[in-house]
This record gives structure tokens, sequence and C-alpha cells, in this order.
């Protein structure tokens, strides 16, 4: 069972060509920020291509327990009263994140450092996710928190009453522990500082700025540095919230992977952060033609031409590319397994933390399918099968993951016997259109 209902067994059969307009919701990690920083600046925020998914409502349900008035006016059209950095008022219950790991790691950053205390919990996936690596930071500035053993929630955490400025360097890449560490920074005076080897998703550094926070990024010899002026006045804005790549991947590589296909996917973020799949998909042969490039709402856009690609072929995916593209894998190693020759994945231990452990989710799922895979600790390597040479005929297991349960409803929709998982509610956390949209581009998804 997932954490928001019963569990919803899903089939996908293979299906003829896909066609029409893939119009994915908006970007997932923009939305959970535009709540947050709203919540943070004085006046009202408007937003609009508001991604509507559970994990965003779950968030939005958290900035109305700290005291700012989150407002829905249509589809995507959200306003947020905020109640200024520091302003935070003390929720009078548990604050439940669902399934949200980007989610209840901002909100813990985002109140770290005011004087108060809050209970954080979620569904069972994220009740196994660690927090440490976001508490620990936060301990820095004065935090203290308390949780179960391996530092999972359930967990308390208390707000440093006189917070000091924090210089940290990520042990790993993660958009995650930077944002939270950048959160709790705000209301901490003077500067703090956050030193990142490798790029991550910069979406908290645009938005900040925006919102009128003094921060500046460097490349030094010891990678990224980025520092940020406490205790700002944050002004509330407009935020048009662009397509999110990471939904639009899955309408892509299918395409790729189901013959005869030709879909166009609008609007689609290309934030230079985010877009590591999309080289990863051209790199192997993948026919994608990025249309009318632009911006919009602070990040580059492009619309994404996308048509059936039988010559694919295997390559090995630099492992600093990870980080822009560290949601993608699960769905890179179902089109790896329908191109020719070996994929190999390095570098991608973090996704062993994610929802679920999704390096071995993924394995397991493809081997069940027949597609050959090794693995180890930091690596997948995926033997590729050819366009249309996965048997499938498998049910697989998505371990309360929306993305392992579309990366297998995907896989189906091109191999020779259809494949089930056995759960498919978890999608609506990020992508509640994934069924109708594939539908409606001509797949084969049915429900039971």
């Amino acid at each position: 069972m997932s954490g928001h209902g019963d569990a919803q067994p899903m089939t996908s059969a293979k299906c003829g060509p896909l066609r029409g307009t893939a119009s994915v919701p908006g970007d997932k990690s923009i939305s959970h920020r535009a709540l947050i920083f709203g919540a943070m600046a004085v006046g009202e925020t408007k937003v609009t291509g508001l991604l509507e998914g559970q994990d965003v409502l779950d968030t939005a349900k958290a900035m109305r327990a700290f005291g700012a008035t989150v407002t829905r006016h249509g589809e995507g059209h959200w306003t947020v009263n905020g109640v200024g950095v520091g302003g935070f008022q003390e929720p009078a219950d548990v604050i439940d994140c669902g399934n949200s790991g980007t989610g209840v790691r901002l909100i813990m950053g985002t109140m770290a450092t005011t004087a108060m205390t809050a209970t954080f919990t979620g569904d069972a996936s994220l009740r196994k996710r660690p927090m440490g690596r976001v508490t620990d930071p936060l301990s820095l500035f004065g935090t203290q928190a308390y949780g179960r053993k391996g530092g999972r929630l359930p967990m308390t955490v208390v707000g440093a009453a006189n917070p000091v400025p924090v210089r940290y360097a990520l042990p790993v890449a993660s958009a995650q522990v930077k944002s939270a560490v950048l959160l709790a920074g705000l209301n901490a005076p003077g500067e703090t500082v956050v030193i990142e080897k490798e790029p991550t998703r910069d979406h908290s550094e645009r938005m900040l700025v925006g919102f009128g926070a003094s921060l500046n990024v460097e490349k030094s010899k010891d990678g990224h540095v980025i520092t940020l002026v406490g205790r700002p006045e944050l002004r509330p804005q407009t935020v048009a919230v662009p397509r999110d790549p990471s939904s639009a991947a899955f309408p892509t590589c299918a395409a790729l992977i189901v013959e005869g296909s030709d879909i166009l996917v609008p609007g689609v973020s290309q934030n230079l952060t985010r877009n590591g799949l999309y080289i990863t998909l051209v790199e192997m042969g993948a026919k994608i033609e990025f249309q009318n490039p632009r911006e919009e709402g602070g990040e580059p856009v492009a619309d994404l031409r996308v048509q059936f690609s039988d010559t694919m072929k295997g390559i090995e995916v630099p492992p600093e590319r990870a980080p822009s593209m560290i949601d993608e894998y699960p769905i890179l190693s179902v089109v790896a397994a329908f191109a020719t020759g070996k994929t190999v994945m390095r570098g991608v231990k973090e996704l062993r933390v994610k929802e679920s452990d999704r390096i071995d989710a993924m394995a397991r799922g493809l081997e069940a399918c027949g597609v050959t895979i090794e693995e180890d600790e930091d690596t997948l390597i995926v033997h590729g099968m050819g366009a249309g040479g996965m048997p499938g005929g498998a049910t697989c297991k998505t371990h309360i993951d929306h993305r392992i349960a579309m990366s297998f409803l995907v896989a189906g929709m091109a191999s020779q016997r259809e494949i089930s998982v056995d759960d498919g509610s978890p999608i609506v956390t990020s992508f509640p259109i994934f069924e109708s949209l594939m539908n409606g581009l001509g797949s084969a998804i049915r429900r039971g």
C-alpha cells in the first residue's frame, strides 16, 4: 500500500504509434519552492502553472500550518500571502509531507533557524529515507533534531533560538541539502556559505535572487561557492512554473521506443542543471528536436518534437552528469533496454536512498522482463535488446515509488508481452495526469 490509499495494480500493453501533444504538468521542484519562498515573503505571491500533485499539495498544507495563507484560484493558479523571513508560527499539529523528500527537507530548513518546534512525518516510503544529511548541517546553525534510528521520520525539529551563520561543503551532490541550508541561512545573521563540488539544480538560487535575497555564486578550485546574506525582506513575486523535465521524460522516452511514434512535448524546462537525460538520449541517437527555445518564469524552455528511434545505441553516461538527471535514471534504463549494446550508468549511488532503492528496483524489474543487468553499489549496467526486443510479461514491484511505476508502464508500451506494476497509486504524487495523458497519445494502460 502507498501512503495515499490502497494499492492500485496497473498494466501496460504493447500499443500503436503515440501521436499528439503531451502537455505535462508544472515542474515539481519549482512548485515546492514557489510555495515556500512565497510563504517567507511579505505580501502576495502569485503562481501559475503550479503542479497539483500530492507532493506539492502537502507542501501547501504545511505552509498553511506555519501561518501563511495559501489559496487555490483555479487549475494551477495559486496565491501565497507570506509572513516574512522568521515569521513562521509554531504548527499546532504534526506536519505530514506524504511521499515528498524535497518537501520535508526544504521545510525543515525553512523553520530550522526560528525558535519553534515542529514534528514531521510521511508515508511508509518517506519514513525509510535518511534525514541526517539535512539535520546534520542544520545542527551547525544550532538546530536540534530527534528522530527514529538512522535519522528517520517521524522527527521533531527544534529551531535555533539564536542561530549562527554557517559555512558548509556538501559531502554529496544534493540540491535538497543545499536548499535546506540556504533556507535556514535566510533567518541567520551574517553570511551563510554553501560549497558544492558538482553543480546541482539551481532553482533555489534563481528564485532567491528573484524574491530579493542577496546571493552570489562564484566558481573556485573547491567548486561552486554560494554566499547568502541573512535576514533579507523577501519581496512577493509572480512565478510562472515551467513544465517539468522529469515528467516530460516519460512521454519523451515512450515515443522513442514505440514504433511509429511522433509527438510534441511543449514548454519543457531546459535548465542546464536538469537536462542531463536529454543530452544523454541525443548521444544515444534519439530523434529529438528542441524547437522554439525561449525563457519562461526565469527558466530556459523549449518545445520537444520526439520520434521513434530504432537505431539508438548504448553509451557510457559520464558520472559527473548524474546530478542533472538523478531522477531520470529509471526511465533511462528502460530506453537502454531498447537500444543496442551496453549502457553504463556510474556514479548513481544516490539512487539507493530515493523513494526506493531505485537501482535495485529497476534491476530486479528489468531482469524479470528478460533484460540482462549488472549492478554494484554505485553502478547500473543495462544490456540492450534493440527495438522491440524486451520480452516483458512480468509484474514489477514499485516499492511505493512513482518513477519506478511510470518507468515500467512505459516499458510495457513497447515490450513483446504486457508489463504490470503491483501499485501505480504513487504516480499521483508527481504526475497526476500520467495515465490519461499517455492513453490520450495512444498507449494502452489499464487498471487492475
